[in-house]
C-alpha cells in the first residue's frame, strides 16, 4: 500500500511539474500579451487542478495495469502451448491467429474510449454543420488503428522490415488525396495523431514489446516498437475512404430523388 501510495505522490508532483509551465505560458500570454482578464479564474484553476489530479491517478493506472496487462497477454497468445503449432520448433504466421484478433479489438476498443478523438469528433460535428458524423469518425478512426495494429503484429511475427508497410500505406494516403473530399483531408491526417494518445499507445506499446519478446528470432528494440507508426497511419487511410464512402452514397441518394422527381 506504501509502494502504490508513493507511486501516486511521485507521479503527482512530477505531473504537476509538466502542467504548471502550461498554465504558466497560458495565463502568460492571457495577462501581459493580449492584456485580457481571464474569465471565472477559480474556475480554471481548478480545473487545472482536476487535470493535474487526473493525470496523476491515469499514469498510476497505466503502470499498474495497462502495461502489465498487455505484456501478460502477448506472452499468454504467443506461448507454444496456447497457439498450439504444427512445428513447434518453427511456428507460422497462422499460428499466431488470436494475437491478430486480440490487436484489431484493442485497437478497436481502446481508440473508440480514447478522449483526444472525442474531443476531435465533436467539434469537426459543430463545424461541418453536421456534414461529419461524430460516430462515424470515431468508427472509421477506430477502425483504421485496429487494422493498422492487426498488420504491424503480423509482421513482427514474420519479421518483415517496417519500411515496407509504411511506404505501401502512405503511397495509398497520397493516391487517396487526390480523389477524397477536399474537406476531409485535413481532419484525415489528424485523425492520425489523435490515435496515439493517452489510452491506445500503452497497451499498443506494451503489445509490440510482448509480442517481440516472445516471437523465437526477434528482437525487441528492432521488432517491438512501430505499432504507433501503424496505428497513425491507417486512420488516415480509413477516414477518408469513410469520406469517399459518404459522398458517393450521397451523389447515388441525389440521383435518385432527381428521378424519382421527373
Amino acid at each position: 500500500m506504501n509502494e502504490v501510495f508513493n507511486s501516486l505522490l511521485n507521479t503527482f508532483l512530477s505531473t504537476a511539474r509538466d502542467v504548471i509551465p502550461i498554465a504558466a505560458i497560458l495565463f502568460g500570454f492571457q495577462l501581459a500579451v493580449l492584456k485580457r482578464s481571464i474569465s471565472n479564474p477559480i474556475k480554471v484553476i481548478l480545473g487545472f487542478a482536476y487535470v493535474i489530479i487526473g493525470l496523476s491517478l491515469f499514469l498510476v493506472g497505466l503502470d499498474l495495469a495497462l502495461f502489465p496487462l498487455g505484456s501478460t497477454m502477448a506472452e499468454q497468445l504467443t506461448s507454444p502451448e496456447f497457439i498450439n503449432a504444427s512445428n513447434p520448433e518453427t511456428p507460422i504466421w497462422s499460428d499466431y491467429m488470436w494475437v491478430y484478433v486480440f490487436a484489431f479489438a484493442i485497437g478497436l476498443s481502446t481508440t473508440i474510449a480514447e478522449p483526444s478523438l472525442i474531443a476531435v469528433a465533436i467539434k469537426a460535428n459543430e463545424v461541418s454543420g453536421g456534414t461529419i458524423g461524430v460516430q462515424g469518425l470515431r468508427l472509421s478512426v477506430a477502425l483504421g488503428v485496429a487494422i493498422g495494429i492487426s498488420l504491424g503484429c503480423y509482421r513482427i511475427v514474420v519479421g518483415d522490415p517496417i519500411h515496407y508497410y509504411i511506404l505501401g500505406g502512405y503511397v495509398i494516403v497520397v493516391i487517396q488525396t487526390f480523389i477524397a473530399p477536399k474537406m476531409i483531408i485535413p481532419l484525415a491526417y489528424d485523425s492520425g495523431g489523435v490515435t496515439t494518445s493517452t489510452v491506445t499507445v500503452p497497451l499498443v506499446a506494451a503489445l509490440g514489446l510482448g509480442l517481440a519478446t516472445n516471437v523465437e528470432g526477434r528482437n525487441p528494440l528492432i521488432d517491438g516498437f512501430g505499432l504507433i507508426a501503424f496505428a497513425s497511419l491507417f486512420p488516415i487511410i480509413t477516414v477518408m475512404a469513410y469520406a469517399q464512402l459518404v459522398e458517393m452514397l450521397s451523389s447515388k441518394k441525389i440521383k435518385k430523388e432527381s428521378a424519382d422527381a421527373i
